[in-house]
């Protein structure tokens, strides 16, 4: 299916070359293509190989490096190869039709498949350096927080969060990194800007699809203050449809021997 998905992008791409002229490598470029939409990976490979020997250069030689790099990821689990191909159309052409979509694969490998967690933040930030693409810079800037968050580094996923929000208001991922700030509050114990932040998320949100974790930090929050009976009320009025109930009878059950204790 991924290939199949691929392959529209140089459609268009084709149409051009038609234009220009370029048939024979179209032709090698399409059978290629056509034999790894059949899962025929290795011929495949050599037909692209056969393009890059007759056109190393060019939007051919971008899409034959660019396609190998697809096959070695995607169909061979050979991101290691994969990554060489994609650096390789990098390499040829920075602002080519493949370029953008080459570096979000090597940003995407170095962190899903290698864990490399600092290495893909540089690559998610060259995507945004060098690419003027709102949503898809914005797309990288929320990836670049978020691994932060799993390096547990709390503070610089905040910072992270707070640019996404100043140089893309209007992004998709808007609504999403508002709550993580306020996680992320949470998780800094700085519970003191959560009430401030939960008002400022329901202003802009007010049916967010994430009211119910939303008041669950806030619970958290007023837990900690040793605000028992709050905290309490708060849990309780998630019971109706809270995403993990187990977790919240557990906070209802821990604060109720709590407040009996008292």
């Amino acid at each position: 299916m991924k290939a199949l998905f691929r392959f529209t992008l140089p459609l268009l791409l084709i149409v051009n070359l038609l234009a220009c002229d370029n048939r024979q490598g179209v032709q090698l470029v399409l059978k290629a293509n056509n034999e790894w939409i059949k899962g025929h990976n290795h011929s495949a490979i050599e037909g692209f190989k056969s393009v890059l020997k007759k056109y190393p250069s060019g939007q051919l030689a971008e899409e034959a490096l660019f396609r190998l790099g697809e096959i070695y990821h995607f169909s061979l689990n050979n991101s290691a190869q994969a990554i060489s191909y994609f650096q390789e159309v990098m390499e040829l052409n920075k602002t080519g039709s493949f370029s953008s979509e080459a570096q979000k694969y090597i940003a995407e490998i170095m962190e899903l498949n290698f864990k490399d967690f600092d290495q893909a933040i540089i690559e998610y930030q060259k995507l945004i350096d060098k690419f003027d693409e709102p949503q898809k810079n914005a797309d990288s800037q929320y990836r670049i927080a978020s691994i932060y968050i799993k390096k547990q580094n709390y503070d610089q996923a905040l910072a992270e969060f707070e640019i996404l929000l100043a140089k893309y208001p209007n992004s998709t991922w808007v609504e999403v990194t508002q709550f993580k700030i306020l996680e992320t509050l949470y998780t800094l114990n700085r519970c003191s800007e959560v009430p401030e932040h939960y008002k400022k998320i329901i202003d802009s949100y007010p049916n967010t699809k994430y009211y119910g974790e939303m008041k669950f930090v806030v619970g958290s929050c007023l837990e900690e203050k040793g605000m028992l009976k709050e905290a309490y009320d708060e849990f309780q009025a998630l019971k109706a449809d809270y995403t993990y109930p187990a977790l919240l009878e557990m906070k209802l059950e821990d604060i109720e021997k709590r407040i009996n204790k008292r």
